[in-house]
């Protein structure tokens, strides 16, 4: 993309990209969603119904040791019933009247226990109403806390099959699932990220504002994995305009589009069309040669490739000669192969992508 439509694509973003941002967090909701823990309904209502059972149970306790001071309305004596029966009319807020407090006592009782359980009974009835009515203001205020300390997470654009494995082998790797956020415009992709715990932003991630609010200025990393080659364009370009430094991840489906894609600001380019073309070549000669590859690529066994730091004591010496089997050097950003004569030596900064033992190998 050359100077000029960048600009141009700048310009016609100027003014739009705190339309959504700078909205109150209450406007937000539906938007943002917080991942929570999954509540079983059965067991909610359940709990709901023993707490107005034992109110009922306390309150005709209550009432009936102290049944000298009420009149059933034909002068007889009270029974256990007969407070059973006038504690659930009175909770419920019935009131018939045939069972009334007449004694001082029984009147204090009213005012000091049966009263406080009756508001008790209520709440637990109608505690799902409640529930539902303050969660709006319970996410405004989640949305709020999480905006607020979101920081060095990863973004993920797309959570369809390539946007699930890629967060898979991301928290495979030792990110919490509370650190990545998916952005994406399909409500199915989204309750599907959801349920995997993860943070999601619903609406279209080649606009600022929705990046924004994915919080995107302050992310470590952002991996694309748009099904349209121009909207993993539009989405890297603008993610580099709101964070120069985040490292972009990028998968598109032709590789004449990688130039692209590098220009517009891409660390890394995946060509998913080519790279299985090339497992599927590889596997009709030496089918094992696949296996190892997807090995490699799964993070939680057998083996993984991983980056780490160069140890003290392996300065100045060869890459082929550490404790772990290095595939590369990587020094000031660029990727060298072992072998390749400006890292014959490892120096201090120096990263190592070595390959290492799975978690579960």
């Amino acid at each position: 993309m050359g100077p000029l439509m960048r600009e141009r694509w700048r310009r016609a973003r100027q003014g739009r990209g705190q339309q959504m941002f700078d909205k109150p967090d209450y406007a937000l909701v539906g938007v943002i969603r917080i991942p929570e823990l999954e509540k079983s309904p059965t067991r909610a209502i359940g709990r709901r119904v023993l707490w107005a059972l034992f109110a009922l149970f306390v309150c005709s306790l209550v009432v009936y040791f102290d049944r000298g001071g009420y009149s059933d309305g034909k002068g007889e004596p009270m029974t256990y019933l007969d407070s059973l029966y006038y504690s659930t009319v009175t909770l419920s807020t019935t009131g018939y009247g045939d069972i009334t407090p007449v004694s001082e006592s029984a009147r204090l009782i009213n005012i000091l226990f049966v009263t406080p359980l009756r508001v008790l009974f209520l709440i637990v009835l109608i505690g799902t109403t409640l529930e539902v009515l303050t969660e709006r203001s319970r996410q405004a205020i989640k949305i709020q806390n999480w905006r607020n300390r979101v920081r060095n997470h990863t973004v993920i654009v797309g959570y369809g099959t390539k946007g699930q494995t890629a967060t898979a082998a991301i928290i495979a790797d030792g990110v919490r699932p509370g650190e990545v956020v998916v952005v994406d415009d399909d409500q199915a992709a989204l309750d599907a990220a959801a349920a995997d715990g993860l943070v999601t932003v619903r609406g279209d991630a080649t606009k600022s504002d929705v990046l924004r609010l994915a919080g995107m200025a302050h992310a470590a990393a952002l991996v694309i994995a748009a099904n349209r080659d121009d909207t993993a364009v539009m989405v890297t370009l603008t993610a580099r305009e709101l964070n120069p430094r985040a490292k972009i991840v990028a998968a598109i489906r032709e590789s004449e589009n990688t130039h692209l894609m590098r220009q517009s600001g891409a660390n890394s380019v995946v060509v998913s069309s080519e790279t299985a073309g090339r497992l599927l070549g590889i596997a009709t000669i030496t089918p094992s040669v696949v296996e190892v590859v997807e090995d490699l690529l799964s993070p939680e066994e057998g083996y993984a490739i991983a980056e780490r730091e160069v140890d003290p004591s392996e300065v100045g010496g060869s890459p082929a000669h550490t404790r772990d089997l290095v595939l590369g050097v990587v020094r000031d950003g660029a990727l060298h192969r072992v072998g390749d004569k400006q890292v014959e030596e490892i120096e201090i900064g120096d990263r190592l992508l070595y390959v290492r033992q799975g978690e579960r190998g």
